[in-house]
């Protein structure tokens, strides 16, 4: 396995729900620290910074390292688990799945535990089950003995979806596509841009808590007080049974996605015809997409101060926010591409006339 593989493996196993990214921040700082200087905010996001012009403009990229899970509310007397979900969960793709309490002990695994079809009553199968009523089973025989194993409330769940190559090697099995990726994509330019000149100063941020609120993109933001802002999230695949053009335009190796408005910002004019520019010099593809629900880190980066001209470029996930997404490596690889040619077009003459 060579050194991106193996970074995005680690990245994607590493357990990080929303205010327990810990372990996914050890990752990011092991790759970030050969490549710059490292800074934090108070919330545990990470910096990495690498300057080109010490007074060029600051450009800001952002991966968030949580990835959406669960949390352990309470222990039933029988010894299941009643949790609260972090982040956007659709109750059909939860029953039945894996997934690992962390204790202070260690992980314990578990399973979202579900009636069988055999017992269920003709209108039951029709419905989809609420999240409220489920639980979690750890095999405990009551709360005593699941107290005994180190669960208690407030302990992370993550779900279980290790990291695998398909039959096509470029595609990428894994839970946390969203947004480990992005995390890896800072890195890898970051690595790109090691014997490369730029104009700037640019920062590989991993954020906190993006899932629950976009709340570590605003506190790194205040850290740096960036001139640009490049949220690196993914892309919602629509080439798959059951989807159109119109819901979700991407297709996973038809290479990096602009996203031109989503529910939380409208891509910059300026920046998006700049980055259109940059990949057609390099000969780039460049899909484009538009998310009428949800948000990214831009979404609050380019408020920030007097307002940052944001952009969202990432690469099509089929089958996010689920225990397992799947990726293309070559899309990945022209993200990062894209990038490098993005940052060393953006100098200080650039910056202004893109704020004017």
């Amino acid at each position: 396995m060579d050194t991106t593989l193996q970074m995005l493996k680690e990245l994607a196993e590493a357990p990080g729900v929303p205010g327990q990214e810990r372990a996914v921040r050890q990752v990011m700082r092991r790759y970030l620290e050969p490549l710059g200087s490292l800074m934090a905010d108070n919330l545990g996001s990470i910096i990495g910074c690498k300057i080109g012009d010490e007074a060029g403009p600051k450009i800001m990229l952002a991966g968030h390292l949580d990835e959406i899970g669960f949390m352990v509310t309470r222990i039933t007397d029988e010894g299941f688990l009643k949790f609260q979900t972090l982040g956007g969960w659709w109750e059909q793709v939860m029953l039945a799945q894996r997934v690992e309490v962390y204790t202070r002990q260690g992980p314990i695994v578990g399973l979202i535990g579900s009636k069988p079809p055999h017992i269920l009553s003709p209108e039951e199968r029709k419905k989809v089950v609420d999240k409220q009523t489920m639980f979690i089973d750890i095999g405990a025989s009551s709360r005593s003995e699941a107290e005994e194993w180190g669960v208690r409330p407030g302990d992370p769940i993550v779900p279980v979806g290790p990291f695998a190559q398909m039959r096509n090697p470029d595609l990428l099995m894994a839970k946390a596509w969203d947004n480990r990726f992005g995390c890896a994509l800072a890195i890898e330019t970051l690595r790109l841009l090691q014997h490369q000149t730029h104009p700037n100063r640019v920062y590989a941020v991993g954020t906190v808590q993006e899932e629950v609120g976009l709340r570590g993109a605003l506190t790194t933001s205040n850290v740096i007080q960036p001139d640009i802002g490049i949220a690196l999230d993914t892309g919602i695949a629509g080439d798959m049974p059951g989807v159109n053009a119109d819901q979700a335009a991407s297709k996973l190796g038809g290479g990096p996605v602009l996203l031109l408005y989503d529910g939380s910002m409208i891509a910059h004019t300026g920046l998006r015809d700049l980055v259109i520019d940059v990949a057609a010099a390099a000969e780039l593809p460049l899909q484009f997409d538009t998310m009428a629900g949800g948000g990214t880190d831009a979404g609050r980066i380019h408020i920030v101060g007097a307002g940052v001209p944001s952009v969202v470029i990432g690469v099509p996930v089929r089958y996010i926010h689920t225990h397992t997404a799947m990726m293309h490596r070559r899309d990945f690889e022209q993200a990062a591409q894209l990038l490098v040619g993005l940052i060393q077009r953006l100098d200080a003459a650039t910056v202004a006339n893109l704020k004017a």
